[in-house]
């Protein structure tokens, strides 16, 4: 099979525990969060499933009919807390690199608010060539779809779904709450240890 041409590779990323490892950040904006409401919040049972939309966690701590207006406040927030300390993991700028050196496009699809993951990225200094949030699983397949992406970057096994509903390739990242058996039985195709492994796998693919 001939090379794939450079310039149609697209790559979509998920943000939280594929690029960057938030824990810090979105724990100190439930704490902030917790405090100013005085609703008792297990910040770190929270930090250890990231991946779902705000509003789907803020049901396990908030009554229903607040949860909305909760989410708006923490979004209203979030800059404050969230940002200076999260961090970029391992092998993210190395992966969006090896993909603009093929004359390749990276995406970032995320479940954050948009304006929220934008802050992270200039932040870390990770520029992608477009920024899409508010969208969880399936939906983020439509992005993907929109953008022409071949393959889809995730640490959760909602990010399995959307990439499947995309049709484009999942690659899947151990680095955050699914184990690589889990992301295995959800049906990625390709299961990495971290973002580090990925232009090596990249430069395989593109041979392909």
């Amino acid at each position: 099979m001939d090379s794939m041409p450079s310039h149609l590779l697209t790559v979509g990323f998920d943000l939280d525990m594929t690029l960057i490892d938030s824990r810090p950040g979105i724990k100190a904006a439930y704490l902030a969060l917790s405090a100013e409401t005085g609703t008792p919040i297990d910040t770190d049972l929270v930090v250890s499933r990231l991946g779902p939309p705000v509003d789907e966690e803020l049901r396990n701590w908030f009554p229903a009919d607040v949860v909305a207006a909760t989410a708006d406040r923490y979004r209203e927030i979030y800059p404050t807390y969230a940002i200076a300390p999260s961090l970029a993991l391992p092998g993210a700028r190395e992966s969006v690199a090896a993909i603009r050196e093929r004359g390749g496009r990276a995406i970032v699809v995320t479940a954050k608010h948009r304006p929220s993951a934008e802050l992270h990225l200039a932040h870390l200094g990770i520029e992608p060539d477009a920024v899409i949030g508010g969208l969880w699983a399936e939906a983020k397949g439509r992005a993907l779809r929109e953008h022409g992406a071949h393959v889809y970057v995730g640490d959760h096994t909602g990010d399995i779904r959307g990439a499947r509903t995309a049709g484009a390739l999942s690659v899947a990242v151990t680095t955050g709450p699914c184990d690589a058996e889990e992301l295995r039985a959800a049906g990625a195709d390709v299961v990495l240890s971290s973002l580090t492994d990925f232009p090596s796998w990249l430069e395989g693919y593109a041979a392909r």
